[in-house]
């Protein structure tokens, strides 16, 4: 099985993006794209220079097969991405924002292929054969099937002496109640080696405010470094040893923020095996996930390693 530097596993959908700013009720035309957190993320690892996989499921459909042949022009590893008979490919419809606010996305995911991901998924010889695991709290709400992979997946990594990322990216329309959801993420965070919340994100989880008590909180539960997006303001970085914060980067327009998470945690992803410092690593993930911003769709904005700047690489 060919080595990895990043494994990665979820749900991917057809997204169908508006051409026209205003409610989604009136757009009339669309561009069908490719959403999907986690393979976001390896697409954007994939652009940097690394050996990204993507693990999942997907129906034998348009859209499946859609996906599937998207991510592996971007050279991702779908190897083990299967294509289900019996379910369907989700899809999203997202709103045209205006001056840069948060798109309106409606998501049409139920039953879909991706919610019957379960332990059958975890092949650990594929696993093991990467360096990294990148995991997201979308995962585990969309299924107990799916819930009981994602803590097989990031438990066995962890224990086989690789590193695993975990990024809440929460949705709380999926889970039952917000309790449960921060009950359930916080477990899993505490599996992981690196926290990558949001500063919202990291509030609503743990009920703290500041980002130097956010991050104790998951180092005391078994984190090694957090990692936490201030927007753009940048980020803040606490491990056992040190911390401090890393400055933003300056971006005229923004276009759409969807995706932006990914993007910086692919390129402090990429950043960290490339053997960078956390300041360094996090400079590069502020500038990937601005990039990120200036352009309508998921992917799009990802830039590729030749576009770095030379103290980035």
């Amino acid at each position: 099985m060919p080595p990895l530097d990043v494994i990665t596993f979820g749900e991917t959908m057809a997204c169908f993006a508006a051409h026209e700013a205003g409610p989604l009720e009136e757009a009339r035309s669309f561009t069908k794209i490719v959403a999907g957190a986690e393979s976001n993320v390896a697409v954007g690892l994939a652009r940097l220079g690394s050996r990204a996989g993507w693990v999942s499921r997907l129906g034998d459909d348009s859209f499946g097969r859609f996906i599937r042949a998207a991510l592996q022009a971007e050279g991702v590893d779908c190897s083990a991405v299967a294509l289900d008979p019996a379910r369907r490919t989700g899809f999203m419809l997202k709103s045209r924002a205006a001056a840069g606010a948060d798109p309106v996305v409606e998501y049409h995911r139920r039953g879909s292929a991706a919610s019957a991901l379960s332990l059958a998924d975890f092949d650990a010889e594929r696993f093991f054969a990467a360096r990294h695991l990148h995991a997201t709290g979308i995962t585990p709400a969309l299924s107990p099937s799916c819930a009981e992979l994602a803590e097989r997946a990031m438990r066995a990594m962890r224990a086989a002496g690789r590193t695993v990322s975990f990024d809440p990216n929460l949705r709380p329309a999926l889970w039952p109640d917000r309790e449960a959801m921060a009950e359930h993420l916080n477990r899993l965070a505490g599996l992981a080696d690196w926290v990558l919340p949001g500063l919202a994100e990291g509030r609503l989880l743990t009920g703290l405010a500041a980002p130097e008590d956010i991050a104790a909180f998951y180092l005391g539960r078994g984190a090694r470094a957090v990692v936490i997006k201030l927007g753009a303001e940048g980020a803040y970085w606490r491990t056992a040893e040190a911390g401090g914060r890393v400055s933003g980067v300056r971006v005229e327009q923004v276009v759409d923020t969807v995706g932006a998470g990914d993007a910086f945690a692919a390129g402090l992803i990429s950043a960290r095996l490339e053997g960078m410092d956390w300041p360094r690593a996090i400079a590069r993930a502020n500038w990937v996930g601005a990039r990120a911003i200036q352009v309508v769709g998921d992917m799009d904005g990802l830039p590729h390693r030749a576009s770095l700047p030379a103290e980035l690489r």
